[in-house]
C-alpha cells in the first residue's frame, strides 16, 4: 500500500473526525490551539506592557535589538527538553509545563520587538500634540501609541502564533497530548506502517498554520485604525 493509500485510509477511520475522541482531527487540533493561544497570551502579558513603556521613554534600545538575535538563536527543541528535565528533577508535571515554557520563551522575543519598534517608529508629532492637549504620559501610551503601533504588534504576534503552532507538534515528543503533533509522533514510533499517520498529521499541521496565518492577516486588518490603513494605502500607491 502507498503513503497515499494508507493516509487516505487513516483519514477515513471511525473516530478520525471526532470532537471527543482524543483520536480525532478536531480534537487534537482544539488541544493544539490551546497550547498556542495560551501561551501567546502569557508571552504578550509578560512583554507588551513592559516594551511599550521602554519604548515611550526611549529606554533599552539595545535590550530590544538582542530580542531579535535571542529568538533566531534560540533552538526550541532543546528548550523544550530543557524544561522537561528541570520539571522532572523537581517532580513537577511534565505533561504542561515543560512545553508551555518553551513555548512562552519562544514567543517573547517577537514580541517585545515588534511592540518597541511599533511605538518608536511613530511620528514625534503625534505624541507632541497629544501631550500638548492634555494627555498623561499614561494615557498617551494607552490612547495613542498602543493604537498606532497595533498592526506592527500583531506583525509580531502572527510570527510568533506560527513559530508556536509549529513548535507544539515537536512537544508531541515530551507530551502524552501534543496536539497534532502526536500524530507525527505516534506513526514513526509505528514505522512503516504509520507512513500514513506521519503524512495526514504533517498535512493537518501546515493546514493549520495557513488558517492562523489567514487569520491574523483579518485581524490585522480590522485593527488598523481607519486614518493609518488609509496613509499606509496612500503611501504603496
Amino acid at each position: 500500500m502507498s503513503i497515499i493509500d494508507q493516509t487516505i485510509a487513516w483519514l477515513g477511520e471511525p473516530n478520525r473526525w471526532s470532537w471527543t475522541d482524543p483520536a480525532g482531527i478536531p480534537y487534537r487540533t482544539v488541544e493544539h490551539l490551546q497550547f498556542s493561544v495560551l501561551a501567546l497570551a502569557v508571552g504578550a502579558l509578560l512583554t507588551i506592557p513592559s516594551a511599550l513603556w521602554l519604548a515611550h521613554y526611549r529606554r533599552a534600545p539595545f535590550l530590544a535589538s538582542s530580542a531579535v538575535n535571542i529568538g533566531r538563536a534560540i533552538p526550541s527543541f532543546g528548550l523544550i527538553i530543557l524544561f522537561w528535565f528541570l520539571a522532572y528533577r523537581w517532580n513537577v508535571d511534565t505533561n504542561f509545563w515543560p512545553l508551555l515554557l518553551a513555548l512562552v520563551a519562544l514567543a517573547l522575543p517577537p514580541l517585545f520587538t515588534n511592540t518597541y519598534a511599533g511605538v518608536v517608529s511613530l511620528e514625534q508629532e503625534t505624541v507632541d500634540a497629544a501631550r500638548g492637549t492634555g494627555f498623561t504620559e499614561g494615557q498617551i501610551m494607552l490612547q495613542i501609541e498602543l493604537p498606532l503601533a497595533l498592526p506592527v504588534i500583531l506583525a509580531g504576534a502572527r510570527v510568533a502564533f506560527l513559530q508556536l503552532v509549529a513548535t507544539v507538534a515537536i512537544g508531541a515528543i515530551v507530551n502524552d497530548g501534543g496536539g497534532l503533533g502526536r500524530y507525527i509522533v505516534d506513526g514513526f514510533a509505528e514505522g512503516a506502517a504509520g507512513n500514513g499517520e506521519i503524512l495526514g498529521g504533517a498535512i493537518a499541521v501546515i493546514i493549520l498554520a495557513l488558517i492562523c496565518e489567514g487569520a491574523f492577516t483579518l485581524i490585522t486588518r480590522a485593527a488598523t485604525p481607519k486614518g493609518l490603513a488609509l496613509q499606509q494605502n496612500t503611501r504603496s500607491e
